[in-house]
């Protein structure tokens, strides 16, 4: 089996791996609400603080297959201790676990995609890592609405457990062989005695760039994340019933990410980067306003089309264009990491920001406000300079991207691990 092959298993099986519990909480240990967010927010808060920390960690120890193995087995172990757990603090031991290594995970996944097929292969690779992730979302999906009814909430454990397994076992049976810890990072593959020193961290992450993507973003998840929760609620207002038409919602997206994914990972090169970004910023208004103006379940279907197409373009831009902006730092893990707090807190807030807006000015407006920091969202993207522009030529006109992973040279030990971890 190709390495390109474990690839794809590792992302199929992460897919669903990272989520929370809330559900299971509420039905089964008879959890209220404010207990449930409570403790989602103690954990989202820890594990945003140590996103950072964790991405230096990959680019530290230099060894994605055993990290991601490791991250799947805090998934595991925190999945299980959470089954038994009933107390407050167990419970939140438990989450935190698990949330640790769901935060783990991604910078290792991208690392080990790296060290594979290297960063010229890197857009198109992520794209198809993004489409196989998509479909291992829907997949658990399906089976936790389906199994649900007939095996109770349970059935979300298992079906976590047996995903983090099979993650451990695709990360540990991928070939060591292919993955070149020089590659990874954008040291010289065929001169192993060069021993380039890691970037300063904070003069990668001060990069102008970096901090213009990491606003833009923050901004982004500001507008989106709250979106189809507020939907949810808006629909019970009316009289609808919000619980099944936000899991049709949830599916309609993940189904339009999964081409959207593969297809942004295609146009990297051809259309460059910033295009994507602009794409995924400018359609996020649009869904703000198709969820204020139209009161349809069906019509509403819509706006979550929108939604994939948003965010299957940034699952697949984002990784791609902290690679370009940070290559041959030896610290591209850790600019990912920073990237995603910050992302993050933008998606903290706006569930707060959100509800607020509802309370205040009704469902209609509440929406049109956020699509305010999507428009501002999208104001600096065009800000953005182009870090790869289209035809796969950076600023100072190297190539930057192709179509195929680069060979590696005749003899070449491509297990190799990066200076800065002997």
């Amino acid at each position: 089996m190709q390495a390109t092959s474990h690839l794809a298993l590792i992302n199929l099986f992460v897919g669903d791996i990272q989520g929370g519990l809330g559900t299971w909480l509420a039905q089964a240990a008879q959890w209220s609400p404010s207990q449930v967010g409570l403790v989602t927010t103690l954990v989202g808060l820890a594990t945003l603080a140590l996103s950072g920390p964790l991405g230096a960690l990959v680019d530290r120890v230099g060894r994605p297959r055993l990290l991601i193995a490791a991250a799947c087995g805090a998934i595991l172990a925190g999945t299980l201790l959470l089954m038994g757990a009933r107390s407050f603090p167990a419970v939140l031991a438990a989450q935190f676990v698990a949330a640790l290594g769901g935060t783990l995970v991604v910078p290792a996944v991208t690392a080990l995609t790296l060290g594979i097929v290297g960063k010229q292969a890197f857009p198109r690779q992520q794209g198809r890592n993004q489409a196989w992730n998509h479909v291992g979302i829907l997949g658990a999906a399906l089976v936790i609405g389906f199994g649900t009814p007939h095996v109770g909430p349970v059935v979300a454990f298992w079906v976590l457990g047996l995903l983090a397994a099979g993650a451990i076992v695709a990360a540990l049976m991928t070939p060591k062989t292919s993955w070149n810890a020089r590659r990874a990072v954008g040291w010289k593959e065929d001169d192993p005695d060069d021993r380039p020193e890691r970037s300063a961290i904070l003069r990668v992450l001060a990069d102008r760039r970096l901090l213009l993507l990491s606003a833009a973003l923050a901004l982004f998840n500001l507008s989106n994340g709250s979106m189809l929760s507020l939907l949810g609620q808006k629909l019970v207002a009316a009289g609808q019933d919000g619980t099944g038409w936000t899991a049709r919602y949830v599916m309609v997206a993940q189904l339009v990410m999964i081409p959207v994914a593969l297809l942004a990972g295609s146009l990297a090169d051809r259309r460059g980067r910033r295009q994507l970004l602009l794409v995924a910023c400018a359609v996020l208004p649009v869904r703000a306003l198709l969820s204020a103006f139209l009161d349809d379940p069906a019509w509403l279907i819509l706006a979550q089309v929108l939604d994939g197409v948003a965010s299957g373009v940034i699952g697949v831009a984002v990784p791609v264009v902290v690679a370009d902006l940070t290559w041959g730092s030896g610290r591209t893990q850790t600019a990912l990491g920073t990237v995603a707090a910050v992302q993050g807190i933008g998606g903290a807030l706006s569930g707060w920001v959100g509800g607020l807006l509802a309370i205040h000015l009704g469902w209609t407006w509440a929406f049109v406000a956020l699509a305010l920091p999507a428009a501002a969202a999208l104001g600096l993207a065009l800000w953005l300079e182009e870090s790869c522009a289209p035809g796969g030529r950076d600023g100072a006109g190297a190539p930057c991207s192709t179509a195929e992973p680069p060979a590696p040279a005749l003899g070449q030990e491509t297990g190799r691990e990066p200076a800065f971890s002997r």
